[in-house]
């Protein structure tokens, strides 16, 4: 489905927060409000989590409060970033209606107590959030403050996976809408296995918990499923917003670690403008390359247009298992990290720090401190600089690199059944980035089967699931005179979970001129040698090159002898494969010289610095370069413009102090 997309409309760059007034007193609010102008907010989330304070009892509305919070925020022209407050039930429905309450793979039942604590497929529970988005609607729809409409919160990042009988039910109804048969579907699960063969759709369940593995082929389609019911759910309470209010609809994804339930390329379509939340998660090893792989996974959903970091945080968290305080400076470089690789708005979670619930401990622009604080006074610093590089909003990264990311094949590669349990899509293609990154380039993420025409380099991690057109898509651009690199566990398998016979890599493999026999994975830490003094680990395989030539070989391990790295023409273009995971310093290496062959261009000259990011902006009238230091030494690059963040123009070697970050606005490029 499609929508004509209506457009975001805000002076420059927004910057606000997530609100909760009914936190606290309403003695409160004028305050709060006061402190926002002074910080420089002007868009605010409101009635995110406001079911149980407007509906107290079922059919009961009272919006008495809520009418005084828009009301201030409208007297101090801040933007509304309207919620509809459905994504946790109130106490009222789940007592009413316990049939509601989502089931684990399990088979257990999972309380109210926590948030979104609600079946997906449950038609109880959507004819009553759409009775509430229904009255909220019609009581703002037309409000002047109002800026944009905020679906639900999160949706999928508790409840994505639903297993209980009406989840079922609704399976068995998608699924005879994708295959139509009983012969199909088992067909395309492979049901001759284990004796799973089906013959009536009510024989068919979740992918529940099993004494053994499971059909990998269902587990695929019930996450398919997951996500098509809630978009779904998204489409029916945006309908209904759209009939009354002319306001844009959207609802914030989780591009993000960890977090691979929803296939948002399937999504993107139906919102007015792509908005993300986003957390720097300390339990990767580089979790700041992952914040930037995040901004331009999201910046590609959003088709290279520019998007709205709808959260983030001004410090610690309070859900991982050590929350770390964002370093002096950090959360600046985090916030204009994201606003160079496309992000036309930054907001976080929250503007007051919580003193009760799970999030008291989460920071916020209004930390528990108060104002005379150092996070206080960074969170003012940031609304200035947004302030002032209010001209970049509406301006587009352009990339000469592609990498293909799929969450199909997250999903078909994280099963039960795998060659190694130490594999895994996201580590494949973080690392890829990571490479990529290194060599100040930048980079669009895309979906499998996208247009690469615009591309001189395009890179498929781990691209374990691919469909035979989609590989035709990168093969051909290849032949066309394009340089492509494909990693390890890429087309294995079809859209049915079924593996491409005639030697892995499948419908690559005449363009990667290889013929892989047989996988050959080494245990966590154990290193693997190459002939050319490289290192790798994770991954060996056992293969020939049949037209390729070969790069580097493995000189030790289970393929000892056999190559690792290798390079074919094809057409008019180069195809590269690499067989095992490179050291972080190898891939480096070898993207260094797979970017000089494809003729990319670095964003930005630097002659000093290693620790700095760069990334380019265009407009109609100016390019806007970032150079963000995240490292403690002054890094130099090469600019001519005018700093926006220090008001003050800049010419040939310029240096950056360590930690901070400049935008300068050049003439274009054309």
């Amino acid at each position: 489905m499609t929508t004509a997309r209506r457009p975001f409309v805000h002076d420059g760059i927004a910057y606000g927060c997530d609100y909760n007034p009914e936190q606290w007193d309403p003695s409160v609010w004028a305050e709060d409000v006061a402190l926002m102008t002074e910080a420089g907010v002007d868009l605010v989330a409101i009635n995110v989590f406001g079911w149980s304070h407007i509906e107290p009892r079922q059919g009961e509305f009272d919006f008495t409060a809520l009418d005084r919070v828009i009301d201030l925020l409208a007297a101090a022209g801040i933007g509304i970033n309207l919620g509809t407050g459905t994504s946790s039930t109130p106490p009222w429905l789940t007592r009413l209606h316990p049939e509601i309450l989502p089931m684990t793979e399990d088979g257990t039942l999972r309380y109210p107590g926590g948030r979104q604590a609600w079946c997906p497929s449950s038609p109880v529970f959507r004819e009553a959030a759409l009775a509430l988005v229904d009255a909220v609607a019609r009581r703002y729809g037309s409000h002047p403050a109002v800026e944009l409409w905020h679906v639900s919160n999160e949706l999928g990042c508790h409840n994505a996976l639903c297993y209980c009988d009406t989840s079922a039910a609704a399976f068995r109804v998608w699924l005879e809408a994708r295959y139509g048969t009983i012969d199909a579907l088992n067909s395309a699960w492979g049901t001759a296995f284990w004796s799973q063969t089906y013959r009536e759709w009510d024989e068919i369940l979740p992918p529940r918990a099993t004494l053994s593995t499971r059909n990998p082929g269902q587990q695929l389609d019930f996450h398919r499923f997951s996500s098509d019911t809630l978009l779904d759910y998204f489409r029916a309470e945006a309908e209904i917003i759209r009939a009354i209010s002319d306001k844009p609809v959207t609802t914030n994804f989780m591009v993000t670690a960890h977090i691979e339930n929803l296939d948002y390329w399937s999504w993107a379509a139906d919102m007015d403008v792509i908005a993300n939340d986003h957390y720097l998660d300390n339990r990767l090893s580089d979790p700041r390359t992952e914040l930037s792989f995040a901004a331009d996974l999201t910046r590609g959903l959003a088709g290279g247009e520019p998007w709205l970091l709808m959260e983030h945080s001004t410090g610690a968290v309070n859900w991982q298992p050590l929350n770390r305080a964002k370093a002096p400076g950090q959360m600046i470089r985090n916030s204009l990290t994201h606003v160079a690789r496309g992000a036309d708005a930054v907001c976080f979670f929250q503007w007051r720090a919580s003193v009760q619930g799970s999030e008291k401990f989460h920071s916020a622009m209004l930390p528990h401190a108060g104002t005379d604080s150092a996070l206080w006074r960074e969170v003012v610093e940031l609304g200035g600089i947004v302030d002032r590089i209010a001209e970049v909003a509406g301006s587009r990264v352009v990339s000469e690199v592609a990498i293909v990311f799929s969450w199909e094949a997250w999903w078909a590669t994280q099963t039960e059944s795998r060659p190694s349990h130490e594999l895994g899509y996201l580590e494949q293609m973080h690392a890829a980035y990571a490479a990529l990154y290194a060599q100040g380039v930048s980079v669009d993420v895309v979906a499998p089967g996208a247009d690469l025409s615009g591309y001189r380099l395009v890179v498929a991690p781990g691209l374990h699931l691919v469909r035979a057109a989609e590989a035709s898509v990168i093969t051909d651009w290849i032949a066309a005179g394009g340089t492509a690199v494909v990693t390890f566990y890429s087309g294995i398998v079809d859209e049915n979970d079924r593996v491409w016979t005639g030697g892995y890599t499948g419908p690559f493999r005449q363009a990667l001129g290889v013929a892989v026999e047989e996988f050959a994975p080494v245990a966590a830490g154990e290193p693997l040698r190459l002939t050319s003094g490289a290192t790798a680990s994770l991954w060996s395989e056992r293969f020939r090159a049949t037209t390729a030539a070969v790069i580097d070989s493995f000189a030790d391990g289970p393929s000892a002898g056999g190559p690792a790295i290798t390079r074919n023409t094809w057409g008019e273009g180069a195809a590269w494969y690499v067989a095992t995971l490179p050291s972080a310093a190898d891939y480096r290496a070898l993207f260094a010289r797979v970017v000089a062959e494809a003729g990319v261009t670095a964003t930005a000259r630097m002659r000093a610095g290693s620790d700095v990011e760069t990334v380019r902006r265009r407009g109609e009238n100016a390019d806007y370069l970032f150079v963000i230091n995240h490292g403690g030494d002054v890094a130099v690059a090469e600019a001519t413009g005018h700093d926006l963040v220090t008001d003050a123009a800049v010419s040939g070697e310029i240096e950056i102090p360590g930690g901070s970050v400049r935008i300068i606005r050049e003439e274009a490029l054309v």
